[in-house]
């Protein structure tokens, strides 16, 4: 316990290293916790090139980083999050014509293959409203576990 309370530093890095933990292993990389890992981090580094120095200064100085840190990398990280996933359109489902078990659209929907109910939605070329329920449809692309869909010409 000593060695920590001579070596601020350490005690930074251990709070980045459990905080960090705690991010990806129970939040799935959400963001705040991750701020703060790199603050606690960046500060323990700062008190070992003897920049910052007092408990003070080093709490300010998480706080101060935390915030800049959020600020810059908020939104590129959402922005990461919430891109769509890359249509697959190399997958053996695609050809295939399937049974539509609820009216698929633009925005959503779902189709019948193998005895599962998949999630699906019209693809982005189909110049139609909605495929209604118990008609046929194909499956032209894959995205994650979307399946994109058109007409039966």
């Amino acid at each position: 316990m000593q060695t920590f309370l001579e070596n601020h530093q350490l005690i930074w890095y251990a709070i980045a290293g459990f905080s960090l933990i705690l991010e990806l292993g129970l939040m799935g990389l959400s963001g705040p916790l991750l701020f703060f890992a790199i603050a606690s981090a960046i500060t323990g580094v700062l008190i070992s090139l003897g920049i910052v120095e007092g408990w003070q200064n080093e709490v300010l100085v998480v706080g101060v980083l935390s915030a800049v840190i959020t600020l810059l990398l908020w939104k590129p990280l959402k922005k990461m999050q919430n891109s769509r996933s890359k249509t697959d359109d190399s997958s053996d489902m695609i050809g295939l014509q399937v049974l539509v078990s609820d009216d698929i659209t633009k925005a959503g929907g779902s189709i019948r293959y193998s005895g599962i109910n998949w999630q699906a939605r019209l693809a982005d070329d189909v110049e139609i409203e909605v495929i209604e329920n118990n008609s046929q449809c194909t499956i032209v692309a894959v995205t994650g576990t979307t399946m994109l869909v058109a007409p039966i010409d």
